[in-house]
């Protein structure tokens, strides 16, 4: 007999097997690494698939690089960027009227002081990523590295993609800040929202802190991931395209409150998990009674 449950089931099971090399993928960088060894060791005890971003003038600069670097999280260098609003500000912070010497420099200084980085991501920033001549000179400084930028996305007309035009640096987005609030439901809320990001347009990047309720709700949170989604680092994102949209992300007070997360292409993600023979069982009982299937019974 051509129609038994065990060939339909290994054909179903193919299709699963198919929809799960869609998974949705999750970055998350934690910022402002160098300051709060307590915290940021909490965060080297997490999945090496998290990744940190340390501030290249921080006394804990070089020491936690190296540490996060051998427990295997993918290390970014953290760099200040000149902000619109008027705020104490980190040594070395880049300007737009810097000239293409001084930002070299500061950079040369940044990789010297951030051992194992192989990416780069602004510290505030919203004046000089908004400035082309000046995120120009940034890319032209960071096409000597084989490095790529993260875009923190502190301002929406970031100026970071057409500025990397004509050089070897990739760019990427930011999506979510996980702690702009660092009330712990706030921060759950953008957990989870990072997550359906991922799920609706193939990956997502979030951002975070070292803080003390950024800390537990990853702890709590990471462990509970759906199996369609993957832990990955920024670098693994580089040739990734979001589906459906072309566009720059829309800024989060844009998005519709409910989003609908079955784009094309992508799997659906059910509400509550089936066992898998049972839901074989119930996709043969279903298939079996259709005409196609009725039919070709009697061909043979």
């Amino acid at each position: 007999m051509f129609f038994q449950r065990r060939p339909l089931a290994a054909v179903i099971g193919g299709m699963l097997l198919s929809c799960t090399a869609h998974a949705g993928k999750l970055a998350i960088v934690i910022d402002d690494f160098g300051y709060r060894p307590t915290e940021e060791n909490k965060v080297l005890q997490m999945p090496a698939a998290l990744s940190v971003a340390v501030l290249p003038d921080a006394p804990g600069a070089r020491q936690m690089a190296t540490k996060a670097h051998q427990s295997g999280h993918e290390v970014l260098i953290h760099l200040p960027m000149a902000p619109l609003s008027k705020q104490p500000l980190e040594k070395n912070t880049l300007t737009p009227e810097m000239s293409s010497e001084e930002i070299a420099r500061i950079l040369r200084s940044a990789v010297s002081n951030v051992p194992y980085a192989v990416g780069l991501n602004n510290h505030m920033g919203s004046k000089m990523t908004s400035s082309l001549p000046g995120m120009q000179k940034v890319m032209q400084a960071l096409n000597q590295y084989n490095f790529y930028f993260l875009d923190s996305m502190t301002i929406g007309n970031s100026q970071s993609v057409p500025a990397a035009k004509g050089t070897r640096v990739k760019v990427l987005k930011r999506r979510v800040f996980l702690d702009d609030s660092q009330d712990i439901n706030a921060v759950r809320q953008q957990f989870t929202r990072a997550v359906k990001l991922a799920q609706r347009d193939g990956y997502a990047i979030a951002i975070g802190h070292p803080h003390p309720n950024t800390m537990r709700v990853l702890q709590q949170m990471l462990p509970t991931l759906l199996a369609d989604i993957t832990l990955v680092r920024p670098s693994q994102l580089l040739n990734e395209p979001l589906h459906g949209t072309t566009a720059a992300p829309a800024k989060p007070q844009q998005r519709p409150q409910k989003l609908v997360f079955q784009p094309p292409g992508l799997c659906k993600v059910q509400p509550q998990p089936v066992p898998a023979m049972k839901a074989l069982d119930a996709v043969w009982d279903s298939a079996s009674q259709s005409a196609v299937v009725i039919t070709l019974k009697q061909l043979f």
